[in-house]
Formats: C-alpha cells, structure tokens, sequence
C-alpha cells in the first residue's frame, strides 16, 4: 500500500467541480449558528474525502477515501438535516456500505490476482475473461449504487431532502459523482473485456433511470424532492455514455458529471437556503400563492439560470454535456438515444413546472402566509434579504455553468486525451 497521487485530464475535471461546489456550499452556510465547529468539521471532512478519490492512484488509498466519505454524511444529515433526517441518513448510510461491500469484494480480486494495488499496474494486467465476467459486474454495481442507479437509487432523493442545504448541494454535487468516477477509473478500465459483457445492461438501466425517474419527479409536490429526483434522473445520463463506451461518450460523461455537480449545487441553493429559510416550506402548492418571484427577485433570476441550465438550453454546461453524450452513443446505441429524447421531454416538464409553482404562481386572495406555513410577518422580504454571500455564491456556480456552456473546449481539451488512453473504448 503506498501513498500515491495523481492526476489526468479526467481528475482534474472532478478536482475543478469539488473546488468550485465547496468554496459555494460555504458562501450559502456563512449564517450557520447551530454548532458551527462540527457543521465545518463534517462538511470539510466530505470535501477531503472527495478530493482524496479523485487524485488516489493505490487502490486501497482510493478505497480508503471513498468509504471516510460515508461517516460525515451520515452526521451531516442526521445532526443538521430536517425531513425524516434519521431515516434519511441511516438509509444513504446503509446504501453506501451495501456498494462499499461489493466494491471490497472486487479490490480484493484484483489484489490477490495481480499482486498489486497501485491502479496503474493494474489497468495494465490482463485478467482472465472468467475473472472480468463476473468481478466487473460486483465492482461496478457497489460503485453504481453511489452514483444513483436505477433501480439502487431511492436513497438519494430521501437524502437530499433530508440533508440540510449544504448537504445537498454536496451530495448532489460531488458525492453521487465518486460512484460513476470510480466506475469509470477503476471497474471499467480494470476489467475492460468483462465492462463489455455487462456495457448493454448499463445502458439499459441508465435509459429506465432518466425516463423513470424524471416522470417520478413530475408527480412531486416537495421542491427538494424533484430536484433530488432530476439529479437521478441526470446522472442516468452519465451512465449511458459511460455504457456507450466511445471516446465522445464517455468525455460527455465526465463534463456532465462537472455540469451536474453544479447546476444541482445551485438548484438546492435555491430550494433549500433562499426558498426554504425564508418561508419554512418547500410545499408547491403552498408556494404557488406566495408570488416568490416579486418578493425574491435575484432568487427567482437565480433558479431560472439553473432551470435553463438543467434542462439543456443551449448555451449552458448542461446542453454541452449531454449532446455530447447523445452524440457519442447514437453510433453504437441509436434506440437508447432516442428514448432519451423522450424522457428529455419529461425533464423539461418537471423543471418548469417547478419554476412556475415556486416563483411565478398567481397569488390567492385566500390563502395567508400562515397557512402557507411561513414563520415570518407579512414583510418578510425586508427582514430576511438575500445575503452577499448567497449571491456570491449564486454568481459563482451561474458563471461557471455559462462558461462551460459557452465553451466546453477548456475541458475537453483535457478530459478527451485522458479517456483516449484508457482499454476499454470500443
């Protein structure tokens, strides 16, 4: 076991996303007053965690990393979270150690059969087809549950909304990304001949995930909830160019995996700090007579940014990574592409009907504010304005989805040469 880092085009992307999604969950917990110490202490020790797979190049460091991920969630979100908060981070818990399971069972395989733990060796050590037939299949799943796979998934919804805002804006950020980066580094490139045994039942799953979980997320009323259900339903997306396995599909894999990180960082944002805090409900119906959008105007700009964003416009990160990967799999899975034009449809329904009953729901005469389940007088919005941390950290997650939408070259340019190099393209 050796101490070893290092870092490719694929790490650095991850590296970027965890920087830009934490320095932004600390602007947007600037006002954190209950246990202040621990709050920083666990979010840190997540932020570490995350950092530390995405640049281990030894196998148990790697793994080592991935599962001192586990213990701050958990006290994360039952500690500082809300809605069923215990349930919700003994459920993420027990999923992760599920996947954390299965992933020992593969690492041990690859150990005791090459004799090595460093991940460069290994990618280079022929296993027998027997060995990859079944190992691949073991270590994908353990990482898959983490990334949100249907049907393994239920525990990220339920811990989204029971996390607190920082939680969320972390798990969806970057945590649900160390399972399909781990896919990606470690069982697919280990084990290429059995990756492409089991490649059609990954796409298959990645297309039920994003239709399935999409039309789960139009029939929600909590606003936590379809975001939770569209960050399910995005990272089917990852998925499939992952189980497409051309060059272009999998570099629009890894650039969706940087574009979800903060599109969903910035949707919690929304929902959970400048909605949430402010009016104690994250009800649409309840909202849908508030008129947020007079009251919230830089939340209301804020939350349509990142609605165009999630839904693909043109323009932002979300629209670039996902026609790449549409792009990169229509050559060897044509039919999966077009279903997912399909549930691409059921994606925009569900966001813009969020956006309509958060923000710009016509306000009902009889419905009063305490009804609503707002905490506040009537002239909230002059008590409680949105903060200039907030807006920093608003600024700084719309920015960077533009700027990658704009152009996505900058990351590219860097992701592409580092897939290329990997065995397992077809």
């Amino acid at each position: 076991m050796n101490y070893h880092l290092a870092i490719d085009g694929v790490s650095l992307t991850m590296v970027l996303v965890t920087g830009i999604s934490a320095l932004s969950t600390v602007l947007f917990s600037w006002e954190v007053e209950h246990r202040q110490n621990e709050f920083f202490f666990w979010l840190l020790l997540v932020v570490a965690g995350c950092y530390g797979v995405f640049l281990s190049a030894d196998l148990f460091l790697f793994f080592a990393f991935y599962e001192l991920v586990i213990v701050p969630k958990y006290f994360l979100i039952a500690v500082f979270g809300s809605t069923n908060k215990e349930y919700g981070a003994m459920k993420l818990t027990l999923y992760s150690f599920f996947g954390g399971m299965l992933v020992f069972i593969g690492i041990l395989t690859g150990y005791v059969t090459a004799g090595s733990l460093d991940l460069n060796q290994l990618s280079q050590f022929q296993f027998s087809p027997q060995l990859q037939s079944w190992a691949f299949p073991v270590l994908f799943l353990g990482f898959a549950v983490l990334a949100g796979i249907w049907p393994l998934h239920t525990w990220a919804p339920t811990g989204h909304v029971a996390a607190p805002t920082a939680g969320s804006m972390l798990l969806a950020g970057i945590v649900m990304k160390l399972g399909s980066y781990a896919g990606l580094r470690v069982a697919m490139n280990l084990f290429p001949q059995g990756f492409q045994m089991w490649s059609k039942w990954i796409v298959v799953l990645a297309v039920v995930g994003i239709v399935y979980a999409a039309a789960v997320a139009l029939r929600q009323r909590d606003l936590k909830f379809v975001i939770g259900y569209s960050s399910v339903s995005h990272m089917g997306f990852v998925l499939l160019g992952l189980g497409a396995a051309t060059a272009l599909s999998v570099s629009g894999a890894v650039l969706q995996m940087f574009s979800h990180g903060v599109i969903a960082a910035l949707l919690f944002a929304v929902a959970g700090r400048m909605i949430y805090r402010r009016t104690h409900t994250r009800d649409l119906d309840a909202l849908a007579g508030l008129n947020l959008g007079r009251a919230l105007p830089f939340a209301a700009f804020t939350f349509v940014i990142a609605s165009a964003a999630s839904m693909g416009i043109p323009g932002f990160s979300g629209f670039a990574a996902e026609i790449t990967i549409l792009i990169g799999a229509s050559k060897t899975y044509p039919l999966a592409v077009w279903i997912t034009g399909a549930g691409m449809v059921l994606v925009a329904a569900f966001t813009l009907r969020a956006l309509k009953q958060s923000f710009f729901g016509e306000t009902k005469p009889d419905v009063h504010l305490q009804q609503a389940r707002v905490a506040l007088d009537p002239d909230w919005n002059e008590q409680q304005p949105i903060t200039t941390a907030e807006k920093c950290g608003a600024c700084l997650l719309m920015f960077t989805t533009f700027a990658v939408g704009v152009y996505p070259k900058l990351l590219l340019d860097r992701i592409m040469p580092a897939v290329e190099a990997m065995r397992f393209l077809k």
